[in-house]
């Protein structure tokens, strides 16, 4: 397939592109920066596509040429989930971006959600539970996938709305809790500071979850919402004490100086039945 992906000088397309392209697919990685792009190891072998989807120019497609599908990754403003700038601006302009495409020929989209999309519920989340999002983020999130499942009313595409839980690895983001715990380390800090870290959470490798969106962008079925998640809860402490140790580093964690995060409860991950069940359909490669 020809598959075009945004945000593809970001964490999840630095471990997708390269699925991708293995596995023998036409990948054009769109990015805002061409020249940083070309730097990039995980683009190579693939067609850099320089373009900012804020611009809102209509029908790319004949700049591209046709293309299979889309993997849009893309999603400025991050880790600031409480920005209203998510819904206000990152939310039509992601909108206006997929229907052009749709609407010039593209038939297969992937999209990738969160699991702040489910709000403040615990427990284990299926994709069949109403969604009640508790920040900016997960409520333009949210209503992205509304408006694309109504632009199928008009529009004949297979849609895949990826909603990820906590991916973590090489390239994630420097606020995130394993990057600021790696460069305490690296700084020769005697204690990390964080939360109690009781909370559990879904955590899953982004190597992992690499595969998962490529098998999902090969589907040949219009596979709707999925959750990408490990399916098992782990706490935050657990996380980090047995990243250490699988790391061979050592570092004293002061537990409780920050309070739990307000916009997520306390216990939460994600079933994978349907993204299992997915796996084992055949795929359109």
């Amino acid at each position: 397939m020809r598959i075009l992906v945004t945000g593809a000088s970001g964490f999840v397309a630095r471990h997708l592109v390269p699925v991708l392209v293995k596995r023998g697919h036409d990948v054009i990685s769109l990015v805002r920066d061409e020249v940083r792009a070309k730097a990039l190891p995980w683009c190579a072998g693939t067609s850099l596509f320089q373009h900012d989807i804020s611009a809102r120019a209509e029908n790319i497609t004949h700049r591209i040429g046709e293309i299979d599908a889309v993997a849009h990754l893309a999603w400025p403003g991050l880790p600031n989930y409480q920005d209203r700038d998510h819904f206000e601006k990152h939310l039509p302009d992601a909108y206006h971006f997929l229907k052009d495409l749709v609407t010039t020929g593209c038939n297969k989209v992937l999209v990738t959600g969160t699991c702040f999309e489910y709000g403040m519920q615990s427990g284990c989340l299926e994709e069949n539970l109403a969604t009640n999002p508790a920040n900016p983020y997960g409520l333009a999130k949210d209503c992205l996938r509304r408006f694309l499942e109504r632009l199928q009313e008009t529009y004949s595409f297979d849609f895949t709305w990826a909603r990820l839980f906590y991916v973590y690895g090489e390239g994630q983001n420097a606020k995130s809790l394993l990057s600021q715990l790696q460069h305490a380390i690296s700084r020769g800090d005697s204690k990390f500071q964080m939360s109690g870290g009781e909370q559990l959470r879904d955590f899953l490798p982004i190597v992992d979850a690499a595969k998962y969106l490529a098998d999902l962008i090969e589907l040949n079925a219009n596979a709707g919402l999925v959750n990408i998640c490990s399916g098992s809860p782990t706490s935050v402490r657990k996380l980090v004490e047995t990243w250490l140790v699988n790391n061979d580093k050592s570092i004293k964690l002061e537990l409780g100086i920050y309070p739990y995060p307000d916009f997520e409860p306390m216990a939460f991950w994600g079933s994978r039945d349907k993204l299992n069940q997915l796996l084992k359909s055949p795929r359109n490669t």
